[in-house]
């Protein structure tokens, strides 16, 4: 799960960042509101947290862009406004959830967990595969009813391709997911993480389209 936080507070946005990658997220941390219009422009990401008050650009303005312009990523408005009219412009404008500071960053990482999977077309927190299940609000995967402990890598590979089971995912967007925008990305190491995922899950069940990428199958690939 790769998330775009756009927070210009100092202590708060690396605090909120280190918290999600501590729950296994890629976090691309903005403070301007310029840059962060750019980034949900151009990258991909599963989910935004989005301040309201930022030096550049409001958030309501960059969330009112997106949509215009048709992008569909989910976006949780993270605030100390807490006006009815500051939630009622949030939600025009086209926000998905909406979250007050002070907060709980628990709940955070709930809220946003639930946002990924509904955006995914998910109604039940539980996905299975064959013998493989995701509880998608703890973050846990179990193979044939047993924890299955993955490394952080691992685990943005195998939920994105879980949340799209049976879907063919392209082979750059999975490595979009798995990486921070900074990140200086080996030309292989999507195959070396999805080599050691079929290690741990059983080969068969995921399939390399030759050519498009890669998808998570319970069933013999068509």
């Amino acid at each position: 799960m790769r998330i775009l936080l756009v927070e210009d507070d100092p202590d708060l946005g690396p605090a909120i960042a280190r918290a999600l990658r501590g729950e296994s997220c890629a976090v691309d941390l903005v403070a301007d509101g310029v840059d962060a219009e750019h980034l949900g422009d151009t990258e991909l990401y599963d989910a935004a947290v989005l301040d309201l008050g930022l030096p550049g650009r409001d958030g309501i303005a960059i969330l009112r862009s997106w949509r215009e312009a048709g992008r569909q990523l989910p976006v949780l408005i993270l605030t100390a406004r807490d006006g009815w009219s500051d939630k009622v412009a949030g939600f025009k404008a086209g926000a998905d959830d909406f979250l007050t500071k002070p907060f709980r960053v628990e709940e955070l990482v709930m809220r946003l967990r639930a946002l990924v999977r509904r955006a995914a077309g998910h109604a039940a927190t539980r996905i299975e595969c064959g013998p493989l299940a995701f509880e998608t609000q703890a973050g846990q995967f179990e193979l044939d009813g047993l924890p299955l402990k993955l490394t952080a890598f691992e685990w943005r590979v195998l939920s994105a391709l879980m949340l799209s089971k049976e879907a063919v995912i392209p082979r750059l967007d999975l490595l979009e997911r798995v990486y921070e925008g900074d990140a200086d990305v080996d030309s292989n190491s999507l195959e070396v993480i999805v080599g050691r995922l079929r290690r741990k899950i059983g080969a068969d069940l995921i399939e390399t389209v030759r050519g498009r990428g890669y998808r998570l199958t319970a069933g013999a690939p068509a």
